[in-house]
């Protein structure tokens, strides 16, 4: 069996400038704690859903236009590739951010960014 090609919505991240204040924000909005709290990302499980923090704003903004939609896949350099062989135009690369996550960010030739995240630490039951 071939594997799918989205396994489905998994991750919105927010960029922010202040990572342990934006950390204990969303503890409070949350009523919870994050499930992965590292210095380089922080994740909450919403609802089987991940909201991401991450401090590195150097290439996607803090603010109203930083939100990016990261969908879930089995195998990211390799849904990078089939997203750039259909089209899809590099914004960010296949890049590890820490403890086996995997990222990369495309547009798509709507000029939309579209995320993939391969994250070990979070279910990718689709």
């Amino acid at each position: 069996m071939s594997p799918k090609p989205l396994l489905g919505l998994r991750t919105a991240i927010y960029p922010v400038t202040d990572l342990q204040k934006a950390r204990d924000w969303y503890s409070a909005v949350l009523e919870t704690r994050p499930y992965f709290d590292e210095p380089y990302y922080v994740g909450f499980n919403v609802g089987g859903f991940e909201l991401g923090l991450d401090p590195d704003t150097s290439e996607v903004p803090a603010g109203a236009a930083g939100v990016t939609t990261y969908w879930g896949v089995e195998d990211v350099a390799r849904t990078w590739d089939r997203l750039l062989e259909l089209g899809a135009v590099p914004f960010s690369p296949v890049r590890d951010v820490g403890s086996g996550i995997r990222v990369a960010l495309v547009k798509d030739p709507f000029g939309n960014l579209l995320g993939i995240i391969q994250n070990p630490h979070f279910p990718n039951t689709a």
